[in-house]
């Protein structure tokens, strides 16, 4: 039996998962059509792990992958919502039906659990924070809709089927692998790779606006946490985050002192779809997860900043 399957193990939060386990002596299953993922991603351990290429739109490719396994690791998505906003059809393709082919075949294949990975822009702008799960989603963009909807399919697989579900509303993840030349790149990735080539990072918006920045080693925990999580747990979604929230402003100023360069960023108008302001309270995340974020965001952005450092 394999204990875990990572769907879009070559990205950078499945492989730094994949990872982690393959350290721990787990036996992984890697599931990435490489659209996004990418292989150097998995070069450090590919020999410890089952690497399978496949697509999760294809149901046939995930019946292949869900057999004999244990826990799924549900992170294969077309991520970014500038790129849902360009493309729903496709950001459908794979965040929508590619979930569901991956919840009928995981169920018929009587696997004991999948994590669903989803976002905080399932609450949309919302003035109230810090975001709680009890409150109404407002999804402002395809992709906050297809995570929603992602989560929507979890809880009714378990409450219908049986079939074990979590689901982890995620809040800015950060860290190593972070691919930082994309379009659609998060900006902790953006901003460091600029500074340190004396660019000016690119903000949408004047700046002001708040994220709960969560480095990727929490992220890790919080899912192996969720496999093993009791049964009130089971079809619930629940945020995953520290629970603070800086500035993008005040983000480029601490990767400048980090940095000890003193680069102004460059204002561009806001994008559609983008969010004001996000925190997340973790409340039950903890209660229902036995999980608490270990590394804080001056840690992890000091690990982050140093990793960048050394690729360049």
């Amino acid at each position: 039996m394999v204990e875990y399957l990572i769907t879009g193990g070559a990205g950078f939060i499945g492989s730094n998962i994949a990872a982690h386990l393959v350290r721990n002596g787990r036996s992984v299953r890697v599931l990435d059509n490489f659209l996004t993922g990418k292989r150097d991603n998995l070069r450090a351990f590919a020999d410890k792990a089952d690497i399978s290429e496949g697509d999760i739109r294809n149901p046939d490719d995930c019946r292949r992958a869900v057999a004999g396994v244990r826990y799924i690791l549900h992170l294969a998505a077309l991520p970014s919502v500038p790129r849902s906003v360009a493309d729903p059809s496709l950001s459908h393709d794979i965040n929508v039906t590619g979930t569901l082919n991956l919840l009928i075949a995981a169920r018929d294949a009587r696997c004991q659990r999948l994590v669903f990975s989803s976002s905080s822009s399932v609450y949309g702008n919302t003035p109230t924070l810090p975001k709680h799960e009890a409150m109404t989603p407002s999804p402002l963009s395809p992709y906050a809709v297809h995570k929603l909807t992602g989560e929507h399919y979890c809880r009714i697989f378990w409450q219908l089927y049986g079939f074990e579900t979590v689901s982890l509303r995620y809040f800015n993840v950060f860290g190593p692998r972070q691919d930082p030349k994309s379009e659609y790149a998060a900006v902790i990735p953006r901003f460091i790779t600029a500074i340190l080539r004396d660019q000016q990072p690119t903000i949408f918006g004047d700046g002001t606006q708040t994220r709960d920045f969560t480095f990727v080693e929490n992220i890790v925990a919080a899912n192996l946490a969720a496999t093993v999580a009791p049964k009130p747990a089971l079809g619930e979604s629940c945020n995953v985050a520290c629970g603070d929230r800086i500035s993008l402003l005040d983000l480029v100023a601490t990767i400048n002192q980090s940095l000890s360069k003193n680069i102004s960023p460059k204002l561009d108008p806001p994008r559609p779809g983008d969010v004001l302001h996000s925190q997340a309270a973790n409340t039950k995340a903890r209660d229902l997860l036995g999980w608490t974020p270990r590394v804080t965001f001056a840690d992890g952005i000091a690990k982050t900043i140093a990793w960048y450092r050394q690729q360049t």
